[in-house]
């Protein structure tokens, strides 16, 4: 029984000791399956330039931009792709319950994939167009695999994403808000103006934007 408000109290359960259980009782028949699963659900991340031998080269990022969901990605693509000063450069490739990848290796645009793009006037500069859904157990191997990539001196990430209004926690009522509205969330590296309102507490952000 919680003694005050907020108190994280934790109920007597078996779960622990089930999952040991059945952890003992694996076969290898099902060590073989969840192996396959594992190797299945491992993200790929392609480069167009590491073709000849470079591939060990990090590269030279002073800018990367990242737009995670739909209609962070729509919204890219609206405002900041719809010319011609940008080239793809880069695709990750996963599989999960939600998305389902070809397996070619060519760097196509698709809606399923995570797309790179670099700015052709300025190659240091970077976006990233995630519509494609990224499960919890792959958030890590995405971040490990895209950001070993890159030199991390000098760089700079921003993250644009999405969520409902309904889950936006304010004092008023979300009925009178103006919809859409932007907030900002930065680390204390960030010294630059932020070009938004920062986001009140208790708002959270989740998935693979947080991590």
């Amino acid at each position: 029984m919680a003694t005050f408000f907020g108190e994280v109290v934790v109920a007597p359960s078996r779960a622990g000791l089930d999952e040991e259980e059945e952890a003992r009782e694996e076969t290898p028949e099902d060590r073989e399956i969840r192996r396959e699963i594992e190797k299945k659900r491992e993200i790929d991340v392609l480069w167009s330039w590491k073709s000849g031998g470079c591939a060990e080269e990090p590269l030279v990022c002073s800018r990367f931009i990242v737009a995670i969901g739909r209609n962070a990605a729509a919204f890219l693509s609206s405002f900041i792709l719809d010319s011609v000063c940008w080239e793809v450069v880069g695709v990750v490739k996963l599989w999960n319950e939600w998305c389902r990848t070809s397996s070619t290796t060519n760097v196509l645009p698709t809606d399923s994939f995570c797309l790179f793009y670099r700015l052709i006037s300025d190659p240091t500069v970077l976006l990233c167009q995630c519509s494609c859904y990224v499960a919890e157990d792959q958030q890590f191997q995405w971040l490990e695999k895209v950001f070993g990539s890159m030199q991390k001196k000098g760089l700079q990430v921003t993250i644009l994403s999405t969520c409902p209004v309904a889950d936006y926690k304010t004092q008023e009522s979300t009925l009178t808000l103006a919809s859409p509205f932007l907030k900002a969330l930065k680390t204390k590296e960030f010294q630059d103006q932020v070009c938004c309102p920062l986001l009140e507490q208790p708002n959270i952000v989740r998935d693979l934007p947080a991590a």
